[in-house]
């Protein structure tokens, strides 16, 4: 959550000349609501099972970047499509930045807690071995704009997927 996904993700496709799509997006546009309505009727339950169907939806198609929410690394299936169909890439974020990024946001439902910060250490704890554990290459984002991360993103990708430049 505010590691950078959609924005490092719309600016790689762009570069690749691929298809973006990020689940949180997708979900919006199918349901018609915020993601934080979803949460309040349905439960993290309801939204998660959304996630995992769309997940394994778009892990299917071809030429695509895909940014996903933070939690859909906590779903095993989610996990094997994400590492078999495609390259996984982690953007990892200490939950100190990652609370900088965020502090401002009221659309995170997991965040509208007593104490946000450590809302975030408790997700990083949960699901950063998670991330690691899938993970074609890991990026670690720190305070750097999108711009900067899509450059040290570029040659890693290119060498592992064999792009050309």
């Amino acid at each position: 959550m505010g590691a950078g996904k959609t924005t490092a993700g719309r600016q790689l496709a762009a570069e690749l000349a691929k298809t973006f799509h990020d689940t949180d997006h997708e979900i919006e546009r199918r349901t018609g609501v915020r993601i934080s309505l979803i949460f309040e009727i349905e439960g993290e339950a309801g939204f998660r099972a959304r996630e995992k169907q769309l997940v394994d939806q778009l892990t299917q198609l071809a030429n695509v970047v895909l940014a996903t929410g933070g939690g859909a690394v906590l779903d095993a299936d989610n996990r094997r499509h994400l590492a078999e169909r495609g390259v996984v890439v982690y953007l990892h974020g200490q939950p100190k930045d990652l609370w900088h990024r965020t502090r401002h946001d009221r659309w995170r439902p997991l965040l509208q807690d007593t104490d946000p910060l450590e809302k975030l250490r408790s997700l990083y704890q949960q699901r950063d071995p998670l991330y690691r554990e899938i993970a074609d290459i890991v990026i670690d984002t720190g305070r750097q704009s999108a711009r900067a991360l899509l450059h040290q993103l570029l040659p890693q990708l290119r060498e592992r997927c064999k792009l050309s430049a």
